[in-house]
């Protein structure tokens, strides 16, 4: 009876071992859960939106690895991201804080922003009004915010925000994105801090090709946080059940 019961707690200790392992692996090579705590990528991702970013799409780094393990340089398979990507990625001047933005500037590429359009190579990103966001704020009150269907050269469309009219960060000067480098924005363009403003000042900058950690594909959860940890009975209400297992686009 001792050696069946040693026996039992042995394959369940091999057990939890094995299942770490696993997730272990999967968290560092494959998907690896990632939550939303900003606006600055609304409409496309939401405060409490929780999501699953693929680590293999751009290949590895250290910043892939679990605990920041520092095992070699640069990076390992990689592949270079496209633009419409949403990606996270280390902020370069804060390598233990994750960021997630949307990747609109390559290699090479002169990005601009004048009167609010993206500018990409000099040429104008089409962009389209829609109608208008409608949100209900606390209050009770109602705000409506401007839209606009953005489309990038290589086809991808997404939605953008327009809070500000004539903000700072709607008139740039002209990026050229260096060699090994990406240029990134937030879909909430007046709420984000972005590659649009330098280190120096709190902001992104440009992005090196190491510090990406994986591209956003799905959002597996979202909740609208109006529901505390110990009230069960407001769980289920507080599920965004329209943004599970949406597709990140």
């Amino acid at each position: 009876m001792k050696q069946s019961g040693r026996s039992s707690f042995m394959e369940t200790v091999r057990t939890v071992i094995y299942a770490v392992l696993i997730a272990l692996v999967i968290r560092s090579f494959l998907f690896e859960p990632f939550n939303i705590p900003s606006g600055s990528m609304r409409p496309t991702l939401e405060v409490g939106d929780y999501l699953f970013v693929s680590k293999f799409s751009y290949g590895y780094s250290r910043y892939s690895m679990p605990l920041g393990l520092d095992l070699f340089e640069g990076r390992v398979l990689e592949s270079v991201p496209e633009r419409g990507d949403v990606a996270v990625f280390r902020k370069p001047n804060e390598p233990n804080t994750d960021y997630i933005k949307r990747i609109v500037g390559l290699p090479g590429d002169r990005i601009q922003v004048t009167d609010g359009v993206l500018i990409v190579n000099g040429t104008p990103v089409p962009r389209e009004r829609i109608d208008d966001y409608v949100e209900t704020l606390p209050n009770g009150g109602v705000r409506r915010i401007e839209q606009y269907r953005e489309t990038l050269p290589n086809g991808v469309t997404y939605t953008t925000f327009n809070l500000v009219g004539g903000s700072k960060a709607d008139n740039t000067g002209v990026y050229e994105v260096p060699p090994g480098h990406y240029f990134a924005m937030g879909d909430n363009r007046d709420d984000s801090i972005d590659s649009r403003f330098p280190p120096e000042i709190g902001g992104v900058g440009f992005i090196p090709a190491e510090n990406l950690i994986g591209r956003a594909d799905l959002i597996f959860f979202s909740s609208d946080g109006s529901a505390g940890l110990f009230e069960p009975w407001k769980w289920f209400g507080a599920i965004r059940y329209e943004r599970l297992l949406h597709v990140i686009r």
